[in-house]
């Protein structure tokens, strides 16, 4: 690529980016909000016993928080290609809007990676008890599924978003984890 390029991260990226970026801002998109819809039989489960991870799902009136890392032109090439690596299990790259929390009032173009209806591990909407439970029960290569949960809760609260999914979700988590212990 001959520019750089923005990626908008609204899951493990928030808080784990693993990759070079010359800036990170704080960003929003509009018409998206972040579920917990998407399986994980690659990172945070297995098949056969998937865990779950975030997804975006379209809403007129939504607003997903997230990190907006600026890559450097000469490393868009590797770092997409990792990214994609990374991302392999349903994600498929769409361009995005960024608004900035603060500085440059103006919007940005941005990729980021979601999860679709289509894809073969979305496993879908389900009540925050029962998508805690499977997160209780799983645990995949990049570690135990609950730990996606409460360090992804953590970095929301740290940057100020506000997000009623996730928050359910990670309650239900630590009731779950303290009753099995």
């Amino acid at each position: 690529m001959s520019k750089d390029i923005w990626v908008f991260g609204y899951g493990s990226l928030v808080w784990r980016p693993d990759f070079e970026f010359v800036e990170k801002r704080l960003a929003i998109i509009n018409g998206w909000v972040r579920r917990f819809w998407q399986g994980s039989t690659d990172h945070r489960g297995v098949p056969g016993a998937p865990g779950r991870v975030v997804t975006l799902e379209a809403d007129e009136s939504g607003t997903c928080w997230g990190m907006a890392y600026r890559i450097a032109a000469h490393n868009t090439k590797p770092i997409m290609d990792a990214l994609d690596y990374r991302e392999k299990g349903g994600y498929s790259l769409e361009s995005v809007e960024l608004r900035f929390r603060t500085g440059d009032p103006a919007a940005a173009e941005g990729l980021v990676y979601i999860g679709t209806p289509n894809n073969p591990n979305y496993l879908g909407p389900e009540s925050a008890e029962r998508i805690a439970a499977q997160v209780v029960a799983s645990t995949g290569p990049s570690g135990p599924n609950d730990e996606y949960v409460l360090r992804l809760a953590e970095a929301l609260r740290r940057l100020g978003a506000d997000d009623p999914h996730v928050f359910e979700i990670e309650r239900f988590v630590r009731e779950m984890s303290v009753t099995s212990k």
